[in-house]
């Protein structure tokens, strides 16, 4: 019984290895190389705050930003968002990372994480909310602004 690559004759087929290939430089070590102008990765949410809070995006760039961030906001004991009820309005503290909200909470905190369009579908009526509410930049949007964030994505939804 002979089998694949095997000669019919019963003599013994001399094999032949390829060495291996060594990777091209400025490859992944697959032997492809890297892009030279790799696609740019979106801003972070964190890096939007910064710009928006300079002037440097417009609320429409900001917005988009923030729509498919993932926004980390403390919870409690119930579903739900916490809401600060000492404030002119209720707001709710949200926070572009993880180190934020400890900053803010506590290296034990709770914790959930949704995306900024989870965060305007979900916003209870007449509530705002803080980003990074011990940060640098600060951002506070009142109810009002919720509003205005909410018109915007459903004309970006619906036309």
């Amino acid at each position: 019984m002979y089998g694949y690559g095997q000669p019919m004759d019963g003599t013994a087929a001399q094999q032949q290895y390829a060495p291996p290939q060594q990777p091209m430089s400025g490859g992944n070590g697959y032997g492809q190389q890297a892009p030279l102008y790799p696609e740019p990765s979106p801003p972070s949410l964190a890096d939007a705050v910064r710009a928006f809070t300079t002037g440097q995006i417009t609320a429409e760039d900001f917005q988009q930003i923030f729509a498919t961030s993932k926004v980390y906001c403390p919870r409690g004991d119930n579903p739900g968002f916490l809401a600060l009820h000492n404030t002119q309005q209720p707001v709710i503290p949200m926070f572009t990372s993880l180190k934020e909200l400890r900053r803010y909470a506590g290296k034990e905190s709770k914790y959930f994480v949704i995306t900024g369009a989870e965060v305007i579908d979900l916003l209870p009526t007449g509530y705002g909310f803080v980003l990074d509410m011990e940060g640098e930049h600060r951002m506070v949007f009142d109810a009002k602004a919720v509003e205005q964030m909410v018109e915007f994505a459903m004309r970006r939804m619906y036309g």
